[in-house]
């Protein structure tokens, strides 16, 4: 069967290209993709080749992760169903993760259409649902996830490492259960995009102890990786406070527990998702209080990938959510 992906053909090369995908099987489903949303942190990795798989990065002597269907989450419309799927029919409207390619470095990937979709990598939306609102699934359950995770009373201090879409949505689900939210970036047009409740500072004109003023930090997430930051923070979190990793480390992710032991620090190591925290997801963006299609900076059509990473790579401060458009006429809606 025969569909069209974004492969990662070598390193710092992306292609819009033809490519095969297996047979459905009983199990699967068939999707044609309306939007897929670029992870630009996780896509980057691999597109410098720099991970291999999941949270593995690539070592010297490891196989060069080329080609690679890239990505991980899209929107679309059902057009065929496999005999043992049950609760999704064709025409709906759902959410698609891991998809099924072949000849690939992996055997799955995100940006594909027709996507043949295992029924376990698949959510149903609400009726009536924008389709861009949800085209970021995954990653708006990896921030809704950093946010969850740590104990949070009203008004505790919560400092949020990076402006990205992780930092984005953690810092919104903080700011939903109670915290009293900072967020430490560097791009003014990120930082502009939180709501309002939520302080930020740009870390290249702002003294960190000017961004910490306001008390002990209950509450550290650090969504970028990078462990200088969190140690630098460290000295103002109060005893029983929370430390969550969600940053790609590679392999400098070393984290001495000892250093936590003093203040008690619970440590929390969030990645990928399960289904429970899909469906919460999926809850939350449709309660309204967890927004993303306000967070897209750009659309490409799904031909114009190459693009798209053009400007990931050469103006990357510029850009915060990109999303490819595989129907026509969608690039504008």
């Amino acid at each position: 069967m025969k569909a069209h992906a974004v492969v990662f053909t070598d390193k710092e090369r992306a292609e819009y290209a033809e490519v095969r995908v297996p047979k459905p099987g009983d199990h699967d489903v068939v999707v044609d993709v309306e939007y897929s949303w670029i992870s630009t942190g996780t896509e980057s990795s691999y597109f410098r080749g720099e991970r291999i798989r999941g949270e593995t990065p690539y070592r010297p002597g490891d196989p060069r992760p080329f080609p690679i269907v890239a990505g991980y989450q899209k929107v679309g419309i059902v057009r065929q169903v496999g005999s043992a799927v049950q609760g999704v029919a064709p025409g709906e409207r759902v959410f698609a993760a891991l998809s099924k390619v072949s000849g690939m470095f992996d055997a799955t990937g995100g940006h594909v259409s027709p996507a043949v979709t295992p029924a376990g990598q698949l959510w149903k939306l609400p009726e009536g649902a924008a389709p861009l609102d949800y085209c970021g699934l995954v990653l708006a359950q990896v921030g809704y996830n950093c946010g969850m995770r740590p104990a949070v009373g009203r008004g505790d201090r919560a400092v949020v490492i990076g402006d990205g879409l992780v930092g984005q949505w953690a810092a919104q689900t903080l700011l939903h259960r109670g915290a009293d939210v900072t967020v430490l970036g560097r791009h003014d047009g990120r930082l502009s995009m939180l709501p309002k409740p939520i302080r930020s500072a740009n870390m290249r004109r702002t003294e960190l102890a000017a961004a910490l003023e306001g008390g002990p930090v209950a509450v550290v997430v650090d969504s970028v990786g990078d462990m200088d930051a969190f140690r630098a923070i460290q000295p103002a979190m109060k005893r029983d406070s929370h430390f969550v990793s969600a940053g790609f480390l590679g392999e400098k992710g070393i984290v001495d527990i000892q250093t936590l032991r003093g203040q008690e620090i619970t440590l929390h190591t969030p990645s990928g998702w399960t289904g429970k925290r899909m469906e919460e997801t999926i809850r939350a963006i449709a309660d309204g209080w967890l927004q993303t299609s306000r967070l897209i900076t750009h659309r490409f059509p799904a031909e114009r990938a190459a693009d798209a990473w053009k400007l990931i790579r050469d103006k990357k401060a510029d850009c915060l959510g990109i999303v490819l458009c595989w129907q026509a006429g969608t690039e504008g809606r």
